[in-house]
């Protein structure tokens, strides 16, 4: 089954030296395009991630420091991947919690301005995950009915993601889900919003899950003492727990997410207090403006003995 596409959606996959979003940094990215009508465009980049590749990361990925060291950083690489998936929406396999947050973090550290707002995420692994709650290289094998080859190489990886998801289509058109409130849906369809919806599972603001989504649509703290509370009433009772998260070490982009909450919620609050100083003024009653005297021969005679003139 073929996807039908509203716009762009670009499958990506990263290699990494780790999984510390906040530490780690990319080593090898690939992006298959795939266009309304079914286009397909392929971009694979290796960088220099400015930093060791630790032992264990490398023999998962088989790239060591001598494939990357003279090539040029993410920050050289950043435009190019950008203007690649500008119009794009974004796909993976444990894209939501992984490999967004973390291109983000490259980006951010780039100086690129790059816009999550708007996008739509498929995270083809939470369609597996609720579904039959296996791997890539399973659910391969499970849904295309082939072993995968090269598995762990960021281009095989990619496009048996997106393989995977249009057999997935194809498997449970009509398929009925009924989540853990009892709602019964039929979830996976050939509509990239609604895979969207289906696969966004814990609804975070910031990808790496320290801020989501609460019932009411307001963002919460997802960790810790405030764990469940919502942003802005942390904002209110200990305002200085903002500085404490931008002072930690947590994800660029969550930093750059809960700048913009904190902006939003003082510019909200500075309203409301000039409104009700308007409102107090209007309660005041207002004193009468007792019309300036005229000015006199008496006055300025008085004016000039004072002041010597």
């Amino acid at each position: 089954m073929e996807l039908q596409l509203k716009r762009p959606l670009a499958f990506f996959d990263l290699e990494t030296t780790g999984v510390n979003i906040a530490v780690d940094r990319i080593v090898e990215l690939s992006i298959l395009k795939i266009s309304p009508g079914g286009k397909e465009e392929v971009l694979t980049i290796k960088v220099n991630p400015e930093m060791p590749i630790p032992a264990e990361s490398s023999m998962f990925h088989g790239i060591y420091d001598e494939d990357v060291k003279d090539l040029p950083p993410f920050r050289e690489r950043a435009e190019e991947i950008k203007n690649f998936i500008e119009d794009a929406d974004l796909a993976g396999y444990n894209s939501n919690k992984f490999d967004v947050p973390m291109l983000m973090e490259e980006f951010l550290r780039a100086g690129v301005d790059f816009s999550l707002e708007g996008r739509a995420f498929v995270d083809v692994q939470n369609i597996f995950h609720q579904m039959e709650q296996r791997t890539l290289k399973a659910a391969y094998k499970f849904y295309c009915d082939t072993p995968l080859e090269n598995a762990h190489t960021a281009e095989a990886d990619v496009r048996a993601t997106y393989e995977v998801l249009k057999a997935q289509l194809s498997k449970y058109e009509g398929a009925i889900f009924e989540d853990k409130h009892g709602n019964v849906t039929t979830p996976v369809v050939n509509d990239v919003e609604a895979l969207h919806r289906f696969t966004n599972l814990s609804n975070p603001v910031d990808f790496a899950g320290r801020l989501v989504y609460d019932e009411d649509g307001d963002p919460c703290i997802n960790f810790g003492k405030h764990k469940g509370r919502k942003v802005v009433h942390v904002f209110d009772v200990e305002p200085s727990y903002y500085a404490w998260m931008q002072q930690g070490d947590f994800p660029l982009y969550t930093k750059k997410v809960l700048e913009k909450l904190w902006n939003a919620h003082r510019h909200k609050k500075k309203e409301q207090q000039q409104n009700n100083r308007v409102e107090v003024n209007k309660d005041r009653p207002h004193k009468e403006q007792v019309p300036a005297r005229p000015i006199t021969e008496d006055m300025l005679k008085q004016l000039q003995g004072k002041f010597g003139k």
